[in-house]
């Protein structure tokens, strides 16, 4: 039997009604976006991993040690040049690592329910062997200026892109939870809604107590799942 409305009502308004209802209850629904960085986090420390394969002690300081990346880099170029190193020495390197224990499945588990993106200070030229392991999430990261397989330069997609892409989200409604590990992450922590430490060295945990910290990605899904669900 077809539903009887008053007759001052057509259907037409009850369905708007209903519609209008309903949007307004989605509307309220929280949309959550989770930025990762990758190195430390995801994956191995490339420039660690090519100092320990050059035996090349100076490559081993990271945006753990440095929080200028500007300085970081640059010193790193001398190093190369210094050398002799190429870019298809550092992607030889980089096509024997894999990444942390257990990162696969974290990030299949997340993005099973929440959208994820990698905000990371490497390279275009050194991130793919790596993505491809993880799945291929979205990366967004910087590039390299290379010529003749010398990394002559390094262009920066954006100054700041880690807290950048974190406000951008945030002025498209997006409640985003974050985590990394290193100084360099600590701008994208703080202009997140929600933001963790993780494999985070002492001096970042100590300089930055706000950012809940943890040792392991199984505790890091626990708490983005907790804040998802609040």
């Amino acid at each position: 039997m077809l539903p009887v409305y008053p007759a001052e009502t057509g259907i037409h308004s009850v369905l708007t009604l209903d519609f209008g209802a309903q949007f307004e209850k989605l509307s309220t629904v929280k949309q959550s976006i989770v930025t990762l960085d990758m190195e430390g986090v995801l994956t191995p420390e490339i420039w660690i991993a090519v100092a320990e394969k050059t035996k090349i002690p100076d490559l081993r300081r990271t945006t753990r040690d440095e929080p200028d990346y500007d300085k970081l880099m640059r010193g790193r170029l001398t190093i190369l040049g210094q050398h002799g190193l190429k870019l298809s020495d550092i992607q030889s390197v980089i096509s024997s690592l894999e990444p942390l224990d257990g990162a696969k499945e974290f990030l299949d588990e997340l993005r099973s329910v929440v959208q994820v993106m990698i905000l990371s200070d490497t390279f275009e030229q050194f991130a793919s062997p790596l993505l491809r392991q993880l799945g291929w999430p979205t990366l967004l990261c910087h590039r390299l200026v290379v010529k003749d397989d010398r990394i002559a330069n390094y262009q920066l997609r954006l100054r700041e892109q880690k807290r950048e892409a974190v406000a951008a989200f945030k002025r498209l409604n997006y409640h985003v939870i974050s985590a990394g590990d290193s100084f360099n992450d600590t701008a994208m922590l703080l202009e997140a809604n929600v933001g963790f430490l993780i494999h985070a060295p002492e001096k970042v945990k100590r300089e930055f107590p706000q950012f809940k910290a943890v040792e392991s990605l199984a505790e890091l899904l626990k708490l983005i799942k907790a804040e998802l669900r609040s």
